[in-house]
C-alpha cells in the first residue's frame, strides 16, 4: 500500500513538473526587404506570365517550435518542414489564374547566413521562378494575467486556471525575383482560446498553437489570391 501511494505521489510531482517551451518568433518582413531608398524608386515590375512562383516560410533566427525548426542564421531563417501547410495549400496557390507552377524553396538552394529578401531571391531565380511568395507566422500565448514570450519555458502546473489565449499572425509579401520589386503584402490573423486549465499537458497547448497558425495561414492564402489577382490584372496585360 505505501509503495501505491509513493507512486502516486511521484507521478502526481512528475506531471506539476511538466512544462512547455513556447516556439520561437516569425520575422519582420520589412526588416529583411533590401533598403536601399533610391534602389526601391527605380526596381520595376519585371514578372512574366504565366507565371512561377517560389514559395518560402521565413522565421526569426534560431527559430524553435516542437514541430519546426529555422535553417540559416543571420538575420533570419527558413522553414522547409511542412507542419501548418499541406499539398492542398501548394495547389491552391497553383490554381491562382496565370500560375504556371508553384514550388517551394529548398534549404540546399540558400546560404547558411541570410540577410535579406535577395538571398530568397537568388534561391528563387535557381527555380527559374518569376515571382516569390514570402511569409512568416508569430505566435504568442498569454492568460488573463501572464503573457508568455518566445523560446520561454513555462511548468505547466503554475498556469492559472483563467482563460488562455493563442494568438497567431501570417504576414506576406509577393517579390518580384528579378528585380526585388514588391507587389504587395498583407497580413491576417487567428486566435484560438479556452480555459488554461485544459492545458494539461504539451500536446494540448501544442495542438492549440497549430490550430491557431494553420487558420492564420489558409486566411492569408485568400489574401494572397486577392493579392495576385490585382498583379494579374494591373501587370497581365503588358
Amino acid at each position: 500500500m505505501r509503495s501505491l501511494v509513493l507512486a502516486a505521489c511521484c507521478a502526481a510531482l512528475l506531471a506539476g513538473c511538466s512544462s512547455y517551451r513556447t516556439p520561437g518568433t516569425g520575422v519582420a518582413l520589412g526588416a529583411i526587404t533590401e533598403t536601399d531608398i533610391a534602389a526601391a524608386f527605380q526596381r520595376e515590375p519585371a514578372v512574366q506570365f504565366p507565371a512561377r512562383m517560389a514559395v518560402t516560410r521565413v522565421a526569426g533566427s534560431g527559430y524553435w517550435s516542437r514541430s519546426n525548426s529555422g535553417y540559416g542564421g543571420g538575420a533570419f531563417s527558413i522553414l522547409t518542414a511542412r507542419d501548418i501547410e499541406t499539398e492542398e495549400s501548394l495547389a491552391r496557390l497553383g490554381r491562382m489564374p496565370r500560375i504556371a507552377a508553384v514550388a517551394p524553396v529548398s534549404r540546399l538552394l540558400v546560404p547558411v547566413q541570410l540577410e535579406s529578401t535577395r538571398d530568397l531571391r537568388t534561391a528563387a531565380a535557381q527555380l527559374r521562378a518569376d515571382v516569390l511568395l514570402i511569409y512568416t507566422i508569430d505566435t504568442r500565448f498569454r492568460t488573463e494575467t501572464t503573457e508568455l514570450g518566445p523560446l520561454q519555458t513555462v511548468a505547466l502546473g503554475f498556469l492559472p486556471s483563467k482563460k488562455a489565449v493563442v494568438h497567431s499572425t501570417c504576414a506576406f509579401m509577393i517579390v518580384d525575383v528579378r528585380t526585388g520589386f514588391v507587389y504587395g503584402t498583407g497580413e491576417t490573423t487567428a486566435t484560438e482560446d479556452q480555459r488554461s486549465n485544459i492545458w494539461g499537458a504539451e500536446s494540448a497547448i501544442e495542438e492549440a498553437r497549430l490550430r491557431a497558425e494553420r487558420r492564420a495561414f489558409e486566411e492569408g492564402l485568400g489574401e494572397v489570391e486577392t493579392l495576385w489577382a490585382g498583379i494579374v490584372a494591373q501587370h497581365g496585360a503588358a
